[in-house]
């Protein structure tokens, strides 16, 4: 009888490494997403409002009888929209006396000429209304944000917040796309 000849070839080299090294890649895979998870977290918490309007707040923005707390939402610079442009979220919230007395507020970089020109308007709660402000390239460094609230009475009130303090990181981003000083 012949004897039948059972030859295992070596593996390779290759699956070798993946053989002895694949349960600490899977355990690396898993860990890196937890280096992210602190900033996930802290976005979520902005998002839904347990962090506070934003982040740069400027409190105590008088305007007309009214006073209003404003921030950058995010720390960051002016996104763009497809062809819309550059834009820049904000928040704003309305003080507890005037909550009933505004019907609307709106937020502007550069004077508006009327209420009709008075730019985007916020929307949300009164606790936190936000709004996607168009920021153009060439806007000059000091600029001012232009806040206007509109009173169920119809009167209209306005106030002028410079923008290097309401977004240091958009007055960056201006600088780096050489608008004009």
């Amino acid at each position: 009888m012949s004897q039948a000849h059972n030859a295992v070839a070596a593996p390779s080299p290759l699956k070798q490494w993946w053989l002895k090294w694949r349960f600490h890649l899977n355990i690396l895979l898993l860990l890196i997403p937890l280096g992210f998870m602190p900033k996930y977290f802290a976005d979520v918490k902005m998002f839904r409002g347990e962090a506070g309007l934003g982040a740069t707040p400027i409190d105590n923005i008088q305007v007309g009888p009214w006073q209003v707390s404003l921030a950058e939402l995010l720390d960051e610079a002016p996104r763009q929209n497809g062809p819309a442009g550059y834009f820049k979220s904000f928040n704003l919230a309305l003080c507890q006396a005037c909550i009933g007395e505004v019907k609307a507020a709106y937020l502007r970089i550069g004077k508006p000429r009327s209420l009709r020109a008075a730019g985007t308007i916020f929307f949300g709660t009164p606790y936190r209304m936000g709004t996607s402000l168009p920021v153009p390239p060439r806007t000059r460094g000091d600029a001012e944000l232009w806040i206007t609230l509109e009173g169920w009475d119809g009167s209209m009130h306005q106030a002028a917040v410079p923008l290097a303090k309401a977004s240091p990181a958009t007055l960056a981003w201006l600088d780096k796309q050489g608008g004009k000083p």
